[in-house]
């Protein structure tokens, strides 16, 4: 029988577009010599994805681009992008860009009934020559065509300008408004483009959230969920999170906790590198004390940490830390701490995710410390909250980064709410409780698990005091665990029975 060859089909060739992430879910970038249309409503972001590709393609992969815009001048388009970082004049003086403003005259269409594209043809002609150009960038089509009322020619002028491009050998991006009932004003511009993509920008509860979609690429495949992306000073940032897949390599090595009692009981050596960790408990219970000592650990290690802060700010966090005998601003001024502060309301779920993502490329820790999680239910549920935090406990995963989430438990009992559903995703869970007795409030702590390690199954008493935080070993009494006042009793009356009975 005739052994079966694995046929080897060629790549569509790609023209990487430099927009962090996107790449990623492209498999590769736009399609190379063909034309892509990006479209979505006002304000969603077309024209600056479409200049950081442009900015991107001069800079990084040394691609010439011509920027025609038929809404803004070069001057205002070079002021509006000037806050994401694009010297769009220095990159001109350098023949790296050229950026045209055509204006489209409606009247004299309409007084004389022709047209036709050959003026602009000849016009994109030379500035691609002009410069070598090897990317375009056409926005907003619609100007374009604005004055043409006659569908019958408005549908074979557009034909002909996407077949222009491909003609031209130039990777180009066209934007255009979204219309009603279809992708875009006309709805012909999505059947002709080899690569579609939609830009939306929503608002829910009053929180405003980004997201990019790929709608069709011919001859590739290509991420088809929605992807959240983020627009700051240093371009657009898309987080591909819902590609993570569950095959990341595990290490046997272990980290300190920072506390030497809490590393005994967890086979004395604490926890796994690139693991992730809950402590949940009451407020007041010392969560973010333990948080703070986990940092202290990794930073006295020379391993960088950041600390995302959804409650306190950083300053509150290492003035009270300092109470209990950890100097956090030390690390912080050496580098090796930092701190990001930011109230939940700020984004939604995806854009806080990109935030933490995109601050973890840049910082390069070996671990990080969310507190507490159980502050994002003001922007999201239980159940969306779970669904953001196993994307990231995914990507710290493949990243070999160390997690210790903190979350606030509303009350002693098991219930439905946010550590409950996080604790089936993480590797280790640490419980910290209200013990009363005889009047007084005292800590105990537990671990419920730690995956993948012996570690200790009893309640042992938390203490925390200006000198810093301990965990003492169990004393049982006649009614039980004895801790606070009562432990102290107890073992003053062992004591002077031991002496007695020398006696």
């Amino acid at each position: 029988m005739a052994q079966l060859r694995k046929v080897i089909l060629p790549q569509l060739p790609k023209t990487p577009s430099g927009i962090s992430g996107l790449d990623e879910i492209t498999q590769g970038g736009l399609p190379k010599g063909r034309p892509t249309l990006i479209c979505g409503e006002a304000g969603s972001g077309k024209t600056l994805f479409s200049i950081e590709f442009i900015v991107r393609g001069a800079l990084n992969y040394n691609e010439p681009g011509v920027f025609v815009a038929f809404e803004e001048k070069a001057d205002e388009l070079a002021t509006n992008v000037a806050s994401l970082g694009f010297d769009l004049k220095k990159l001109i003086d350098t023949k790296k860009l050229r950026v045209d403003y055509i204006h489209i005259e409606r009247a004299e269409i309409e007084e004389t009934g022709e047209y036709n594209l050959e003026g602009l043809f000849i016009r994109l002609d030379y500035a691609i020559k002009s410069i070598g150009a090897k990317r375009i960038v056409l926005d907003t089509i619609e100007n374009l065509f604005s004055g043409l009322s006659n569908k019958a020619i408005l549908r074979a002028e557009l034909r002909r300008l996407f077949q222009w491009l491909k003609d031209k050998g130039v990777t180009a991006i066209i934007t255009g408004e979204k219309g009603d009932g279809h992708l875009t004003r006309e709805g012909l511009e999505e059947y002709v483009s080899d690569c579609v993509i939609l830009l939306d920008h929503r608002v829910n509860n009053q929180i405003s959230t980004r997201r990019l979609r790929i709608i069709k690429y011919r001859g590739s495949f290509h991420g088809t969920n929605e992807y959240p992306f983020l627009i700051d000073e240093e371009g657009i940032s898309v987080l591909p999170v819902t590609s993570l897949k569950l095959n990341n390599k595990v290490s046997s090595k272990r980290v300190s906790t920072g506390i030497t009692k809490l590393d005994e009981m967890l086979g004395g050596k604490g926890f796994f590198k690139g693991s992730s960790i809950l402590v949940s408990g009451t407020g007041g219970i010392g969560k973010t004390s333990i948080a703070a000592y986990f940092a202290h650990a990794s930073c006295s290690r020379n391993d960088r940490c950041i600390y995302f802060a959804f409650e306190e700010s950083p300053e509150q966090i290492m003035r009270n830390m300092k109470s209990i005998g950890l100097d956090l601003k030390h690390y912080v001024e050496e580098g090796l701490l930092k701190f990001h502060a930011s109230r939940p309301t700020t984004f939604g779920l995806e854009m806080h995710l990109l935030a933490i993502y995109k601050l973890i490329r840049q910082f390069k820790p070996k671990s990080i410390i969310l507190d507490p999680i159980t502050n994002l239910v003001t922007v999201g549920t239980v159940s969306e909250i779970k669904s953001i935090l196993i994307r990231l406990i995914d990507f710290l995963q493949k990243e070999q980064i160390t997690v210790l989430f903190t979350a606030l438990t509303l009350n002693s009992s098991i219930n439905e709410q946010t550590d409950e559903g996080v604790s089936s995703l993480v590797d280790a869970w640490l419980m910290v409780r209200d013990i009363e007795l005889n009047g007084e409030r005292n800590r105990g702590i537990y671990i419920m698990k730690s995956r993948g390690m012996n570690h200790s199954k009893q309640v042992r008493e938390f203490i925390i005091t200006d000198k810093g935080v301990d965990i003492l070993n169990v004393i049982n009494g006649p009614e039980g665990i004895l801790v606070g006042s009562a432990r102290e009793a107890f073992q003053l009356k062992m004591k002077n029975e031991k002496i007695l009975f020398k006696k």
